[in-house]
This record gives structure tokens, sequence and C-alpha cells, in this order.
């Protein structure tokens, strides 16, 4: 019984020094060759589980390939990077959530309420007419180069517009239309459209700052014009302004300068990927360039119609280059008596005359 005893005692402190061994070699990783093992007995328990390649594939972690470059290595991106979107798992499938959530459901109906007001204002006032007859007397508005620089700038624009309104809102409002395979057809026709008219966009746009911005700084008198400017739609009462009034140039820095650079840079890192862009930085970019593309379409919406049915003679004027003397001193008397002075002459691009 004595030596039973002992050699229990034994034991219990054999087992006390052995088990902490076996924990700690529970809490390190397998090696390669058991996990290996691992990874063959799974396949003949569960065949067809993945389960462990695919969980070191959403890790993020960096693995071979035969491609070089930054992030061609990382299969599926780890986590999310959009707001909202945090309980998605990857950043890939975040940026199409938010693409075609909240970016597709509310710029979409800002874009159809924007329209149905205009056409609402139009059908309540009709369009701003002038208060006196034309006189037969033309000045002189718009130069040659400056004709140029806006029609391509604003046809370009029209074309992008459409196409890329097709590529973002389409499956929503053309696809149960026209059927998968025209839809295929008419986006094809978008994206290449979309990416050779793009270039001659933006060019057309650097032309036109450089022949515009001089007679779109700030000047005294802007801020009148902003607080008449709803009494002008409304009434017809004109605030005299110069070459161009307070909205035309909030349209120039805001639309043109910041809105349109922006979309023209978003647009040139989408247009060539393998400028060794991330995949973070190329979703970051289209979410950017849909959004500013909205709100340009909307300044623009507003824009196409004040120059075509919103004023009486203000398309003459951009389509001819010239505009009648009464036209000139309703909407724009300030510049009408520079040009009446021979003020303007030393200072406009576009040399004012009056013509009989």
């Amino acid at each position: 019984m004595h030596i039973r005893f002992r050699f229990a005692i034994r034991l219990a402190t054999f087992a006390a020094a052995l088990l902490p061994g076996l924990a700690a070699a529970q809490a390190q990783p397998a090696s390669p060759a058991t996990q290996a093992d691992e990874q063959r007995q799974r396949g003949v328990d569960q065949p067809g589980n993945n389960a462990p390649v695919w969980r070191d594939v959403r890790s993020g972690s960096e693995n071979y390939t035969s491609i070089h470059g930054r992030e061609t290595g990382v299969l599926i991106q780890p986590q999310a990077r959009f707001p909202g979107q945090a309980n998605i798992s990857t950043a890939g499938e975040a940026w199409r959530n938010f693409r075609n959530g909240p970016i597709t459901f509310y710029g979409g109906w800002v874009l159809v309420l924007a329209t149905l007001a205009i056409a609402a204002f139009y059908f309540a006032k009709g369009p701003l007419k002038l208060h006196e007859k034309p006189t037969g007397r033309l000045v002189e508005r718009f130069s040659l180069l400056e004709r140029w620089a806006h029609w391509t700038v604003a046809i370009s624009f029209v074309v992008l517009a459409l196409t890329g309104l097709s590529i973002l809102f389409g499956k929503y409002v053309l696809l149960p239309i026209l059927g998968y395979t025209l839809f295929a057809w008419l986006l094809t026709l978008c994206k290449y459209a979309h990416n050779f008219i793009a270039p001659l966009f933006i060019a057309g746009l650097l032309v036109m700052i450089v022949v515009y911005i001089r007679d779109n700084l700030p000047e005294k008198g802007d801020l009148a014009w902003f607080r008449g400017a709803f009494a002008m739609f409304w009434s017809g009462k004109h605030v005299p302004s110069g070459r161009f009034n307070a909205g035309e140039k909030a349209y120039f820095w805001i639309g043109v300068v910041a809105l349109c650079i922006t979309l023209s840079v978003t647009g040139v890192i989408m247009l060539f990927p393998n400028l060794d862009q991330v995949r973070t930085t190329m979703q970051q970019t289209n979410v950017i360039h849909s959004i500013s593309a909205i709100v340009m379409t909307l300044f623009a919406l507003g824009h196409i119609y004040v120059g075509t049915i919103g004023v009486e003679g203000a398309y003459q004027n951009m389509r001819e280059g010239v505009t009648d003397e009464t036209w000139a001193k309703e909407h724009h008397e300030l510049w009408y008596n520079d040009v009446k002075s021979g003020k303007l002459a030393a200072k406009s691009g576009a040399t004012p005359q009056v013509q009989h």
C-alpha cells in the first residue's frame, strides 16, 4: 500500500510537469506539414470545403503572383471603406453597394425632380421676354474662338452626360425596356463613346477656361444680382450686370472650373488603370466622379434651360456671336454701356462693336 501511494505521488508530479508543455504546444500554430495533413484529411472528411483557403484569401495578405505590381498579390480586399458599409466584409462589395445604393437612388431622384421643377417653372411662367422691341442694331457678344470653345465643351459634355448616366442608371431604367441583348450593345457603345469623347472634352475645357476666365472675375454688383435673381425670372425685373452676370460667373467657377476639372482628373485616373493605382483609389475615384457628374448635370440642366427656351434671344447670342442692342441693354446693361462708350474694347476678348 505504501508503494502504491508513492507511485501515485510520482505520477501526479509527472502529469503536473507535462500539462504546461501540452498547453504550450496547443497554443503554437501547426507546422506547414501538419496543416497540409489537416487539409488532406479535410478533403476526405469534408470534400469541397475550402473554408481555410477563403479565410486566407479574405485576410488581405499578400500572396504569390507572376504579375508584378502594387496589390497584385491580394486577391480580395479585406475590409469596407465606404460610408454605411462597415458591415460588409470586403471593400469591393462595399463600393458596389454604395454605388448602386445611395448614389443611384438619391442621385437619380434629384435629377428627376430637378427636371420636373424646370418643366413646371417653364409652363407656369414661360420664357423671360424682352420688354422693348429689338432695334435691329447688333452688338458682337462672342468671338469665333469663344463660340468654338463653348460648343466643343457643350456638345462633348452632353455626349458624356448621356453615356455616363446610361452606364450609371441603365440597368434600372433601360434594361427592363430594351432587354439584355440591346442593352449590352448600347452600354458597350456608351462605354467607347464616353472614353473617346473625354479627351476632346478635356482639351476644349482648358481652352474655354483660358478664354472666359477674365470676364468671369468677381465684380461690384454681383451680390445685388443674386438678391434680385428670383424677381428677374419671376417678374422680368432685370439687375444691371457686366458681360457675365453673377449667375453665369457662379456656373463658370463651380461648374466649369471646379466640377469639370474634378470630372476630368477622376476620369483620367479611371481611364488609365495601368498607372499603378490600387483598387481603393479606383473605387473612391469612381464615387467622386459619379457624384460630381450628377451635380454638374444639375448645373447643366439649369444652364441649358436659360440658354435655350428660358431666356428669349440667349441661344442666338452663342450661335451667331451677336445680339440686339435691346437684349444687351436689358440683360447686361453695364457691359452694353461700356461697349457704347468704347471702354470695353481694350479689355474684352470679343472686342464688341456695334453693327448697323
